[in-house]
């Protein structure tokens, strides 16, 4: 399994699927007894019922999404991948700027999904210089 190739594909596809808030493009990507941590404090989602449950109950309270994902850092069966979102939630315009740190399966499926972000009460777009730091 290459992990860099897997990475590259779990980051086209939630660049492209968050946008179009396409649940089950997403749900592909993950094993199906994989561990999702949005939230460090918070105990995880289970297999592909917790992404599904974790992505529908987001998407369907976010509008006007834009986001964009970084090139991948991969190592062994582990990468990290940051990334940058912005959208309106219950009429709020909120902006995240994170990184997810995924381990795979010997078939490329995510097994373990942890996101760690910062986030800000307005449009933030990256900042000068960001995708440059992708390369």
């Amino acid at each position: 399994m290459d992990v860099e190739a897997a990475a590259r594909r779990w980051a086209e596809t939630w660049e492209r699927a968050w946008r179009d808030r396409d649940v089950e493009a997403i749900a592909s990507l993950y094993a199906d007894d994989a561990v999702y941590r949005a939230l460090a404090f918070r105990e995880p989602d289970r297999g592909i019922a917790g992404v599904r449950r974790y992505l529908e109950e987001n998407f369907g309270v976010e509008e006007e999404i834009e986001c964009w994902f970084g090139e991948p850092i991969a190592a062994g069966n582990r990468a990290a991948v940051e990334w940058w979102g912005t959208w309106i939630e219950n009429g709020q315009r909120l902006t995240l700027a994170g990184t997810t740190v995924l381990r795979f399966d010997t078939n490329g499926q995510v097994v373990d999904h942890r996101d760690y972000w910062n986030q800000v009460e307005r449009r933030e777009p990256p900042f000068e210089g960001w995708a440059e730091l992708q390369r």
